[in-house]
Parts: C-alpha cells; structure tokens; sequence
C-alpha cells in the first residue's frame, strides 16, 4: 500500500502565520501537525512509501523537514502551483501524483492538516477486511457546522448517500480527509476527471464513486481537527494540552501568570505579562501585555498591549499599541 498526504493547501485563513511556512508545521504540543501522521504511517509496515504531495512554494521548507527528520518513508511530490489561483484542486492534484509517480496499487490519502484521535492503523485493518473504497467519518455535531464538509449517510457501515457540502444537511455526520482506496478504484480518477466533474474537494470524487460501487465509512468518536483556521488551531492545540501548558525548557517567564492550554516556544521571554489559551512562537518577546486566544509569530516584540483573538505576524514590533 502506498500512502499520499496531502500538504498542498496556501492556508490564507491563517495568514499571516502561514504566508510563508505550511500550516501542516503549526506546532501541537511536541510535535507538528503533520509529523504525527508521518509518525503512524511509519510505524505501519503495511505502507512502504508515503508520498507528501505540496506545492512549489512550500517545496523547499519540506524538503528541508524531511530532511532533518528520522522518518524513512515519506517523498516530497511537488504539484506545479506556487499560488492558490493556480491549483489544480485536491482530486486534480491527486490524480497527477499517481500519474506522476506510478501508483497502482491500494491508495491511503489523508490531510496533513488533520488532527485525529483515532490510529490510521486501525483505519487501515476496517479498509482492509471491506476490501472497498472507505472514509473516516466523524460526527460534528451540529448541521450548520456540516454545511462546510462532505455529509455521510449509511446504511450500517455502507455509504448510500454522499453531499459535498449540503445547503441543508440532514445530518452532522461528515467525511474527514482520510480515504483508502482500492487498487482498481485509484484508476477510475481519471475517469472521473475526464468526466467533467468537480476537481477540488475529494468528497465530490467519493459521491460519484459511491454511486457506482460499495463504498464504506469507518466511523469513530473522540476528536477531530480540520486546521484551517486561528480558531480550529487553538482548539486543537488546547484538546492536545488539556489544560496544561507547554513550555520550551529555553523560554524565560517571568513575573507572569499563565492560564490554560498555552504553548510556548523556544526562546521566547515573557515578562510581566498574563497569557492563556495562546501560541507563542520561538524568540517572541513579550513585557506587560494580556494575551487571550491568539497566536504571535517568531521574533515579535510586544510591550504593554491587550490582545484577545489576535493573529501577529512575524518580526512585528507593537508598543504601547501603536
């Protein structure tokens, strides 16, 4: 079995955090988003290769991860965009890299940017024992909240009825970005494609598919975090933490109060200062400022500030709030 995960997204909701580094390295506790998933792929014999599909301007800082990384398996594939008008969608993308590099056998595809609390080996046993094409799916819990993924309706563990985002959802639960494909079922995307048919998201691939062969959805409880936004982020950083903070052994806090769920990084000083459910990146500097639910980029400087649901950008410099 072969193994794509996809790192192509330009992330503009998260900008400015993420204009120059891919939202799949957001730290998360010790790690980064995406090197969790490289984690469980590599400890899965039944996946020999993982191919991380990116774009060309995201390129160089994966190769660069990669390379200072202890995983084996993982191969940067690099689609032909270096901005978001230029993509070719996620189905498009997908159906070049198996072009590109050859697959033709059984195909996991997973989201670099999820954050999942179920193992994707045991995914793999569910795919495995249907023999079929099968999704995760996840219950969100609310109908407006379904309105932005792909809705799931089964019929036991068999999928009757797939909507990439309905305007009216008849229930919440919905498809997360992993899917495991068949050997046979890989080579109908350019069937697909050829179609005419909606190259962006993979759920609108996964509706026509289950339209014309048993498709299946292993479902499970726990959490789910598609991070896209500040928001989704935080939340996902604060489930990671549950409650506790991560402090870098290098950071210096001092004279401060530190509430829940705050990740500080190396480097950064923090003095006098109150800060809680926030993320603080490497060589930040902060003096006699209240931070609520934000996120500061590397070697900012802030001084006597009171930011709350904030976004600032790298080598920013505020004082007294100007």
């Amino acid at each position: 079995m072969k193994a794509v995960v996809l790192a192509g997204g330009y992330a503009t909701r998260l900008w400015p955090i993420t204009k120059n580094r891919p939202k799949m390295f957001l730290p998360v506790g010790d790690s980064t988003v995406i090197d969790q998933i490289f984690a469980e792929l590599e400890d899965d014999d039944r996946v020999d290769e993982v191919f991380v599909s990116t774009n060309e301007k995201f390129a160089p800082e994966f190769e660069a991860h990669l390379a200072d990384s202890d995983f084996e398996k993982p191969k940067l594939s690099v689609e032909d965009t270096s901005a978001e008008d230029e993509k070719f969608g996620v189905v498009g993308a997908l159906a070049q890299l198996v072009d590109r590099e050859g697959v033709d056998e059984d195909l996991l595809v997973i989201a670099g940017d999820n954050l999942i609390s179920f193992d994707v080996s045991d995914f793999i046993d569910f795919f495995e024992a249907k023999d079929a094409p099968t999704l995760a799916a996840y219950d969100v819990g609310s109908k407006q909240l379904a309105k932005s993924y792909g809705l799931v309706e089964l019929d036991g563990e068999r999928i009757v009825d797939f909507q990439e985002k309905p305007d009216d959802p008849n229930s919440t639960l919905v498809s997360i970005a992993c899917y495991a494909f068949t050997a046979d079922t890989v080579g109908l995307l350019d069937e697909y494609l050829a179609g005419d048919n909606n190259p962006d998201e993979p759920g609108w691939f996964v509706q026509w598919l289950q339209n014309r062969e048993t498709t299946y959805a292993y479902t499970f409880e726990g959490a789910w975090f598609d991070i896209g936004t500040p928001e989704s982020y935080l939340d996902a950083v604060a489930w990671y933490l549950d409650g506790e903070n991560y402090i870098h052994e290098s950071a210096t806090i001092e004279g401060s109060t530190l509430g829940d769920n705050v990740h500080v990084m190396a480097d950064a000083t923090i003095v006098d200062s109150t800060i809680e459910g926030s993320v603080i990146f490497p060589d930040a500097t902060i003096k006699e400022t209240e931070i609520h639910d934000s996120i500061i980029d590397e070697q900012t400087h802030l001084d006597n500030l009171d930011l709350s649901g904030a976004l600032i950008g790298a080598h920013t410099r505020i004082t007294n709030g100007y």
